[in-house]
């Protein structure tokens, strides 16, 4: 997948009277890493989420662009992944079912190893990939929405608290996939964690 830029220009939301982002601007490029720090309720999920598509902007522009123009909003979907909290994952399915069940929705054609290969470097080992994902710790299940962000190799990544419920070889693991993106695709992380802080090419902090 060819490189993506994404230019956000004075973004603005409101929900009724509160105002939760007022004008931020900034830009995620290939090859960096943009870091969006915050007090909880200052906006850092609701930034992600404008950028990925999922909310409207009461205000200002998201624009996806490649070297060739500007990528339509209805094929942005094609170009991102994204991990999140409140993304839910199939309890009812194994992981490996859970992957699967992502590359057909993207209309991938990728092989079981591969998907028991991507598991595994983010700590799921493979005695595990047989469970019921409903059985998994929350920390299990976060490795399982990291794997779906990445499955397809992104051209643009958004990370909301990717360390969440994560121990210190989870964190090691999110720090591993961070840097191999970072060569190859435009990286947003919504975080208060000091060492998810130090990935940081370009910084946004959010007040209150």
């Amino acid at each position: 997948m060819s490189e993506v830029t994404v230019e956000f220009q004075k973004v603005g939301k409101r929900f009724g009277n509160r105002t939760v982002l007022a004008a931020v601007s900034g830009a995620l490029r290939p090859g960096q890493v943009l870091v969006v720090a915050g007090p909880n309720g200052a906006g850092k999920s609701t930034l992600l989420n404008i950028l990925a598509g999922v909310l409207r902007p009461s205000k200002g522009e998201v624009a996806y662009r490649r070297s060739d123009g500007p990528v339509p909003r209805t094929h942005w979907f094609e170009n991102l992944g994204v991990a999140a909290p409140d993304m839910a994952v199939y309890e009812e399915l194994t992981a490996l079912e859970n992957l699967r069940l992502f590359a057909r929705l993207r209309g991938l054609h990728r092989s079981g190893p591969e998907h028991t290969a991507l598991l595994e470097e983010l700590g799921l080992s493979s005695r595990e990939h047989s469970r019921a994902v409903g059985t998994y710790s929350s920390g299990m299940k976060q490795r399982v929405k990291l794997a779906q962000a990445v499955l397809h190799e992104p051209a643009v990544l958004l990370l909301d608290e990717p360390s969440s419920n994560l121990d210190g070889a989870g964190h090691d693991a999110v720090a591993r996939l961070v840097a191999r993106f970072r060569g190859r695709a435009a990286v947003a992380v919504a975080t208060n964690d000091p060492r998810e802080m130090a990935w940081a090419d370009a910084r946004i902090d959010l007040a209150l």
